[in-house]
């Protein structure tokens, strides 16, 4: 049976990438996210162009007992999990902590940090029960340095940074791999979600100069999840040619 991959967030952006390429790839996917019917119709079109087996799993990874719920309830063909990619995440708001949005705070905290804790406590158990599996997880460059009006975006994406390297010490005994992706300016909705759906603010992050996109992350993703089962690529930061760091983006004039 071909090898069965987990990936939140898959309706839009680096999630969908993933899941096109290792469909295109023979692998069989499970889908999860919260717009339901984005998620179907992404499905709809890896059955149709690759021939994939598709299971859509959609809850929101910020509810606990959705997640185990649903896992729990996957029917018996679909529960030998190989890889889980959480890519579920957002930014929200780009202010100073003096006039952050408390409501926005908690939205971040419970998808970036609690969301990855959720469905990756049940997977984790899976993998531990079959000695193999592989997880990845998205993080960003806001997880290595902070950056000015950033703060609890770059705090819960530190604390997947830390949580990548806990998971791999705690899994090591098991043969559970465990990568941290952190990619730097992406053009994807993330800049739209940030600013609230306004598209033009959405647009400035990128313009003059030629952002990653999401099949750039897609490829690394898949490239560090079929290394040799001897070889685990711990962290990956992936940066477009104009990007030094959060601060130094060199754009055209």
């Amino acid at each position: 049976m071909n090898k069965t991959v987990f990936i939140t967030g898959s309706s839009s952006g680096i999630g969908e990438a993933c899941a096109e390429i290792f469909a295109k790839n023979g692998y069989r996917i499970i889908l999860n996210a919260r717009r339901v019917e984005k998620n179907e119709a992404l499905a709809q079109k890896l059955q149709r162009e690759y021939g994939t087996e598709c299971f859509q799993a959609n809850f929101d990874v910020r509810d606990r007992e959705m997640a185990e719920k649903c896992i729990d309830n996957l029917p018996e063909n679909w529960r030998n999990i190989d890889i889980l990619i959480n890519n579920a995440g957002l930014a929200l708001g780009l202010s100073p902590i003096h006039e952050g949005d408390p409501d926005q705070w908690d939205t971040m905290i419970d998808t970036n940090i609690k969301g990855v804790l959720n469905v990756s406590r049940i997977l984790s158990k899976i993998m531990v029960e079959r000695g193999t599996g592989h997880i990845l997880n998205l993080s960003s460059i806001a997880g290595l340095m902070v950056y000015p009006n950033g703060n609890v975006y770059c705090a819960t994406k530190h604390a997947l940074e830390a949580l990548s390297k806990a998971m791999r010490i705690d899994l090591v005994p098991y043969g559970i791999r465990v990568t941290s992706i952190s990619p730097g300016a992406v053009e994807t909705e993330f800049s739209l979600v940030r600013f609230s759906g306004d598209v033009e603010r959405a647009k400035k992050t990128y313009a003059s100069f030629t952002p990653l996109t999401a099949p750039d992350i897609a490829d690394v993703i898949y490239f560090a999840a079929t290394r040799p089962a001897h070889v685990n690529i711990n962290e990956l930061t992936i940066m477009p040619l104009a990007q030094a760091n959060p601060y130094v983006v060199h754009k055209k004039p």
